[in-house]
């Protein structure tokens, strides 16, 4: 640069211009050129300044963006939230109705064991009053919902094909008659069964229909002789048609040939009979 400005003043002072005049057009161009530096030197500060603003704008945006994604996130989270609250809300409700049913069925359950331990007193009665029948295989007592029955079979009552109560039906009945008399607030149906071996159509019985009621009829009769309030007793036949056992052995159809003594309570209806009483 200092070659130049000599240039310039040789070139100058040999056209004649005044050295005043040309040093002051120096300091001029000095001062311009040092402006323009000036000017040169902002404008690269304010470049830079403008890139460095330009990426704290992308840094702000980027950040701005991941906290709307969290923000979203968060608002999912609490209506998630909320949701689970309401969930639980109605769990607990559904417990609390749990409970209320359960303490509710609980004692329903109480009240049915304090029947039942009621009921199963007067089965044990009625099962220590018969209990040298029942160990001989001659009785067997049982009870379901309420209702007992006392079970004999009718070898040890009646003769084959016959409703003459034999010697030893007569002594066994005689108990029972015995165990009834202290029963109260009970019904006793006298039930006749049969296998299904048909009898003689041209004897006494044409049918077992007839045979199974008059061998319950003749069982009533018996316990009404022995202090059996007869208002209480009841005969029904049922004949083949209600076995506890398929009739295809002799040892089955030994089962099916029986007398059932039911006792149920006075207070119910009595089931109804499959025959004539």
């Amino acid at each position: 640069m200092r070659n130049v400005w000599f240039a310039l003043a040789a070139l100058a002072f040999g056209c004649g211009i005044p050295k005043e005049q040309f040093d002051a057009k120096v300091l001029e161009a000095e001062e311009l050129a040092r402006k323009y530096r000036d000017e040169s030197g902002k404008a690269t500060a304010l470049e830079q300044r403008v890139r460095d603003l330009e990426a704290k704008v992308t840094a702000l945006a980027e950040e701005r963006a991941s906290l709307e994604s969290r923000l979203t996130a968060s608002e999912g989270q609490l209506t998630n939230k909320e949701a689970e609250r309401r969930a639980l809300e109605e769990k607990n409700a559904q417990l609390a109705a749990l409970n209320e049913e359960l303490s509710k069925s609980k004692k329903k359950l109480a009240e049915a064991k304090e029947e039942l331990e009621k009921k199963s007193s007067e089965y044990e009665s009625l099962a220590k009053s018969l209990k040298g029948e029942i160990d001989a295989g001659k009785i067997e007592l049982s009870e379901l919902r309420g209702k007992m029955t006392v079970k004999m079979k009718d070898k040890i009552l009646f003769a084959s094909g016959s409703a003459k109560i034999g010697k030893e039906g007569q002594e066994a009945l005689d108990k029972v008659a015995q165990a009834l008399a202290g029963v109260r607030g009970r019904i006793i149906r006298v039930e006749g069964h049969t296998d299904d071996v048909p009898t003689d159509p041209k004897s006494q019985f044409p049918s077992n229909w007839e045979l199974s009621l008059a061998r319950a009829m003749a069982v009533v009769k018996h316990l009404q002789d022995r202090g059996v309030d007869p208002t209480k007793l009841s005969a029904a036949g049922y004949g083949p048609y209600q076995p506890v056992a398929p009739n295809d052995s002799p040892e089955n159809k030994s089962l099916n040939r029986r007398i059932e003594i039911v006792l149920a309570t006075a207070t119910g209806t009595p089931e109804a009979p499959a025959a004539a009483r």
